[in-house]
């Protein structure tokens, strides 16, 4: 598997990654199921996994995805030492909405669960601020996760649905190595915001999220002809060309795809092999 590094933290990880959150919300898989998608993601060399505390059904499920990872990288008969974890917090799931919270009271509690759900032997390798609460300031949020880090329980820090100008209040407060915000051939905000451009300056890892759209996008990537046109051509699914995109954008930019089946993340994976011209970039 091609590698990348993350941020400026010397630590290389897949090139593409894997999102846990389709198995633990809406129509989620039978726990067995997930693990066997987990275990060939591994297999493959997928060294990076991005999940949440609120990848759950609803509050009283919550950290269910991290606890489902925890139990997929116990179980596997391989090395996982080098794989990469990267969870979130500030979001809650009341009645299977999403809600901010950036109390950081709750955000020191959350923290805390997270690094049990993932094992409690170890730092978190990466936890996320998963959106910013205008209740609180951005300083007041990430306190108790530059606490954290200090006290051993987080090992580095992202931000996830940011603007330029509150990554830079939270690099005031905490040391920051990764971006995670909505970016897809139909959500081209970071190149108009100019956070993808921030993070290749800055040299942080943009992690795109919902690379395919959306539920109702995903339905539907066949019918976008420049789309399945490349697809034909090069022999791959509509999806590879689209992570291939991805990739072609940024050399900052790790593709997170979800997965709730085998098939998914072997396609995914694939993706790593699909190189794009500029001509077809420029297509897209």
């Amino acid at each position: 598997m091609e590698t990348t590094q993350l941020g400026k933290t010397g630590i290389f990880v897949s090139a593409i990654g894997l999102g846990g959150m389709p198995m633990s919300i809406y129509n989620r898989p039978p726990e067995s199921d997930s693990i066997q998608v987990i275990h060939r993601a591994l297999d493959l060399g997928v060294t990076f996994i991005d999940t949440a505390d609120s990848y759950c059904k609803d509050e009283s499920d919550k950290h269910h995805n991290e606890r489902l990872i925890h139990k997929a990288l116990s179980s596997y008969p391989g090395d996982t030492s080098q794989v990469v974890v990267a969870t979130k917090g500030g979001l809650m799931r009341p009645n299977e909405s999403w809600t901010r919270n950036g109390n950081p009271e709750h955000l020191r509690q959350t923290i805390r669960v997270s690094f049990e759900a993932l094992g409690g032997e170890k730092p978190i390798d990466v936890w996320q601020y998963h959106f910013p609460d205008p209740e609180y300031t951005i300083a007041e949020s990430l306190a108790p996760v530059k606490e954290a880090v200090e006290a051993g329980l987080i090992r580095f820090v992202g931000v996830s649905n940011f603007s330029v100008e509150q990554i830079k209040q939270a690099r005031d407060v905490v040391d920051i190595v990764s971006v995670q915000n909505q970016y897809s051939p139909w959500e081209r905000q970071p190149e108009k915001d100019g956070v993808l451009q921030y993070c290749e300056q800055e040299k942080l890892t943009f992690l795109p999220w919902s690379p395919f759209g959306g539920r109702r996008r995903h339905q539907d990537l066949q019918d976008i002809s420049a789309i399945a046109q490349l697809a034909k051509a090069k022999g791959v699914s509509v999806y590879s060309i689209v992570l291939a995109w991805l990739r072609a954008k940024s050399p900052t930019i790790l593709p997170i795809p979800g997965a709730s089946k085998i098939s998914s993340i072997e396609d995914s994976v694939s993706a790593v092999n699909v190189k794009l011209t500029n001509e077809e970039v420029q297509k897209i």
